[in-house]
């Protein structure tokens, strides 16, 4: 008989599910401005990077509204059907994000390299329109996990690979609220939006050029990074 080790909650998890008491109580309502990152860190006695990553997956699940410059508020919302139950724990345990990561690592690191060896013109156009959009969201100060979710899509179809497209299909709600919760955390780094867009436009260079081995280590080191990104905030956490 063997045993599993009890892990200990996450301290953004405890934030969010306090304020959805709060708000399940009564005591928050639609069009409540939350008080600022440093006085609920004050209040809540925890770090400021542990309430601002409660506030990410509280606006990923649709229960928070983050206003650039403003503030964060509640929305107007029902608990029960802001999320579905695999998507709140996506956000909510980061190893299950990070469980994310690796299934994408499976499915499109294979598809970037057909891709570089199927694609048209049609094809990358539609790559380097989602690298156009990503490039002005950053510019807008966006999260632009949009354009993120178009970029990878369009490599996908463009493998040509039918059950590859359909899986996608399948894990796209998910991917898009992952990558939403962790575009906001890698933003906060500096040069970071610079950096991920610099990545996608290796991925799409290399298809571009046909060279299917160079899409294929350009899309790994990519999701890579990001899952060393994401395991650094895990870190900074605990400390």
């Amino acid at each position: 008989m063997s045993f599993k080790p009890i892990k200990v909650r996450k301290i953004y998890a405890e934030i969010v599910e306090q304020i959805k008491d709060l708000i399940k109580d009564g005591k928050l309502s639609s069009g409540d401005k939350l008080p600022t990152l440093k006085e609920l860190a004050e209040d809540l006695k925890v770090g400021q990077s542990a309430v601002r990553e409660a506030l990410t997956v509280l606006e990923a699940m649709g229960i928070v509204e983050i206003r650039q410059g403003g503030g964060a508020y509640i929305r107007q919302t029902q608990l029960d059907d802001t999320i579905e139950p695999l998507s709140m724990m996506l956000l909510l345990e980061r190893d299950l994000s990070l469980e994310v990561l690796h299934v994408r690592k499976f499915l499109e690191v294979g598809a970037a390299g057909l891709a570089a060896r199927q694609r048209t013109e049609e094809e990358l156009a539609k790559m380097e329109k989602a690298l156009m959009e990503m490039e002005k969201d950053i510019l807008a100060g966006n999260l632009g996990e949009r354009a993120d979710w178009d970029f990878h899509f369009a490599v996908a179809e463009a493998s040509r690979n039918s059950l590859l497209i359909r899986l996608m299909h399948t894990v796209a709600d998910n991917m898009k609220i992952s990558m939403k919760a962790n575009r906001r955390l890698l933003f906060e780094q500096y040069g970071m939006p610079k950096r991920l867009y610099d990545e996608h436009k290796k991925i799409y260079q290399a298809i571009k050029q046909q060279n299917s081995t160079l899409a294929e280590q350009m899309m790994y080191d990519h999701l890579h990074r990001v899952e060393l990104y994401m395991g650094d905030f895990d870190m900074i956490e605990e400390k």
